[in-house]
């Protein structure tokens, strides 16, 4: 096998997109979206939402980790190959298990081998660099730690019984996010590709999304009524607003100022944009997903019950502070990141606290004038910063 470091200027990013196999890859997240989001349908409380979220970190967590291993190692043998689609059928079963893994004994054995699984597919992603000549080689105590030494013991956590699984569970996530924080880039063997970076987060968004229409198309399917007709068109319009401002504002943005940083400091912005507040962004596009769902499911009653209200409500007000918190972390400031944010988090929060006196349809009426005005403010504050600079308008 072959130990070479390719040969790139750290300034210097050459082109590159997802390959099929990433893109590949990216189709057991469809599943995996589908079964989170169908676990908010209805009325789910603070425990369905707490399950929610603490079975979607591992999964997102070890999507980020792949991720970052197909950015930095990008030579296509058979046994790269292999290896990704050993953690496609791992993170499969993984999907298969979620719903009632946080009860079902048998459910959270498969989801704990499966997370073990891809921590080994990482050690096998990753050893090579081991053999780097200096100094880009990687020390091994990184890899048999935060791959090896992790997989074992989430597969020995497939055997505790009770609730210690889950605590064991909590423990092995934060001992690897610890190992992730103090490594602060270094010891990586080439720059980070932030283009590819920004692209295959942006293909994530997508996924999500896409469930997110996906529910409208069922449950519209599923209660075929004039109401639940207004009901998933303004659920469309609110995603497309979404879709909209991520992707000619956030996404070019993250691109930009990823592109023109310093290896280390891009990739500790990666780090802390793509890989943590980006968790965020998609867990509350699924909330929305599941939310919208089941407003076009009850979208003839007098009002939606309090735990789908907190889903859509909750989930876009979660996606737009994900969105504050990224905008500060790239050196924006708080006035400016204020003037949106706290109308983007609050209003979908006083629609929260009076949503019981509102039927279905204005409930998710009142949040797409929301998403639509903050697209719409993000277009002006683009061409009014473009203007003053003396280019041309964008968008």
């Amino acid at each position: 096998m072959s130990t070479a470091v390719p040969k790139s200027s750290p300034h210097e990013e050459r082109t590159r997109h997802a390959a099929w196999l990433e893109l590949f890859f990216d189709l057991v997240f469809v599943a995996f979206a589908a079964q989170l989001s169908h676990t908010l349908h209805g009325d789910p409380g603070w425990r369905e939402f707490g399950v929610f979220l603490a079975l979607y970190f591992p999964p997102w967590w070890m999507w980020t980790n792949l991720m970052v291993s197909a950015n930095l190692f990008e030579l296509d043998s058979a046994r790269r190959r292999l290896l990704m689609l050993f953690a496609m059928l791992c993170l499969a079963a993984m999907a298969a298990a979620v719903p009632k893994a946080d009860d079902d004994a048998g459910r959270a054995a498969v989801y704990a081998l499966g997370y073990a699984g891809t921590r080994l597919v990482l050690l096998g992603l990753w050893w090579p660099a081991t053999r780097y000549p200096a100094p880009h080689r990687l020390p091994r105590w990184r890899p048999l730690t935060y791959c090896l030494v992790s997989g074992v013991l989430w597969a020995a956590s497939a055997f505790v019984p009770g609730s210690w699984r889950y605590v064991m569970w909590a423990l092995l996530v934060v001992a690897e996010l610890v190992l992730l924080l103090t490594a602060r880039g270094r010891g990586l063997p080439r720059r980070l590709h932030t283009g590819l970076l920004v692209e295959r987060v942006g293909l994530f968004v997508i996924i999500v999304l896409g469930e997110s229409v996906l529910a409208l198309v069922t449950s519209t399917d599923h209660v075929w009524t004039a109401a639940a007709g207004v009901v998933a068109v303004l659920g469309f319009t609110l995603l497309a607003a979404l879709w909209w401002s991520y992707f000619d504002f956030g996404s070019s943005t993250a691109e930009l100022v990823l592109g023109s940083a310093e290896p280390q400091r891009a990739y500790l912005l990666a780090r802390d944009v793509a890989a943590f507040l980006h968790f965020f962004v998609t867990a509350a596009i699924l909330c929305l997903a599941a939310g919208l769902a089941t407003a076009v499911e009850e979208a003839g009653h007098a009002h939606l019950h309090r735990g789908a209200v907190g889903a859509l409500a909750g989930g876009l007000a979660l996606y737009h502070a994900a969105h504050a918190a990224i905008a500060l972390r790239f050196g924006r400031s708080v006035g400016g990141v204020a003037v949106w944010a706290l109308p983007g988090i609050g209003v979908p929060l006083v629609v929260l606290a009076v949503a019981d006196h509102l039927p279905p349809w204005l409930v998710v009426a009142l949040l797409t004038a929301e998403a639509i005005g903050h697209l719409l403010y993000a277009r002006w504050a683009v061409r009014r910063r473009a203007a003053a600079a003396g280019g041309p308008p964008r968008g």
